[in-house]
């Protein structure tokens, strides 16, 4: 499965997995039979109006048939990047600059439908090759589609095993906030499995620079080690 690192709008780096084409493909067949559902009882209903005349009719199959169309739009819109059949499968559709897609990228992606999906379903072969398993849709709205982590442990929080005689070294660690601490871990867990070490420089001196020390103990794995200890020592207790 290929990698997707995003660059936030507070320059951190973030990687994700790209949902592969398997999994975006379980997503569609999943919405596809609750549309079929939707269009099995509609067509159940539609005797009801019979004795309309046939213009009366066609409005009123084309104002029912809207959902279907529009299902795909106005659930990702909805849902932040989500359709139940992507929910299912813990996917969802995020921006590849770091920012919530909007009502228009979503536009863009449900328009070019047309092509991915209806023109022999292009689209599929194209996530399968394109290294950002993006179709033609997430190309031109600079989206892509991610697998979110549906096993949470405490490698995935801020918090840290502490031992009951654990002793903190940095006490002016607590002007870091929780969000604070969350990027630090993320970055710090992402930079130490890929021997990123200008990562590790980086967020050494914008953590010293915030809580205010000037010498530190060890290398910069220990020492930022040491403040994510440091801080759930601190605000566990409070």
């Amino acid at each position: 499965m290929a990698e997707l690192q995003i660059n936030t709008t507070q320059n951190v780096k973030i990687n994700f997995t790209a949902a592969g084409a398997g999994e975006r493909l379980l997503a569609f067949i999943i919405d596809s039979i609750i549309k079929i559902g939707y269009l099995t009882i509609l067509n159940m209903t539609v005797g009801a109006f019979q004795d309309m005349d046939q213009w009366s009719q066609i409005g009123i199959n084309t104002v029912l048939g809207l959902p279907v169309v529009f299902y795909t739009l106005a659930l990702e819109s909805l849902m932040e990047g989500q359709t139940i059949g992507k929910r299912i499968m813990n996917i969802k559709v995020v921006k590849i600059d770091g920012y919530q897609a909007s009502l228009a990228d979503y536009v863009v992606r449900w328009f070019f439908r047309i092509v991915d999906i209806y023109i022999l379903g292009l689209g599929f072969f194209v996530i399968i090759f394109n290294k950002r398993s993006q179709r033609f849709g997430d190309m031109a709205a600079g989206t892509s589609v991610i697998l979110l982590k549906d096993k949470v442990n405490i490698s995935h929080t801020i918090l840290e095993e502490l031992h009951d005689n654990y002793k903190p070294t940095y006490p002016t660690v607590i002007k870091l906030s929780d969000n604070d601490a969350r990027i630090i871990k993320e970055t710090f867990t992402m930079a130490k499995s890929t021997n990123d070490y200008q990562t590790l420089i980086k967020l050494r001196n914008k953590i010293t620079e915030v809580i205010g020390v000037k010498a530190i103990n060890g290398n910069d794995i220990q020492f930022i080690d040491t403040i994510l200890k440091d801080y759930n020592y601190y605000t566990q207790g409070m």
